[in-house]
């Protein structure tokens, strides 16, 4: 991934940031972004781009279960 642009912004009271109008017009109105945390640093990506690897991550038990509905399944794991 080759970095673009750099802007700097605040982190409100209210926990809001305003994205710089260059980089809105980057990405189309209603795009899902994911924010990411680390120690040293917060980033925001467009969700699309890491959806794949994260998806484990944020799937819900509702979801796993369309791929998990087999006791065989429940027993080779109940020990992890």
């Amino acid at each position: 991934m080759t970095l673009i642009d750099v802007k700097t912004g605040t982190i409100t009271r209210k926990g809001q940031i305003v994205i710089p109008k260059g980089i809105r017009d980057m990405f189309e109105t209603g795009t899902k972004v994911a924010f990411l945390a680390y120690e040293d640093r917060i980033e925001i990506r467009p969700l699309d781009e890491i959806d794949t690897a994260l998806s484990c991550a944020y799937a819900s038990e509702k979801t796993l279960a369309k791929e998990w509905l087999l006791e065989e399944e429940d027993e080779a794991w109940k020990n992890l």
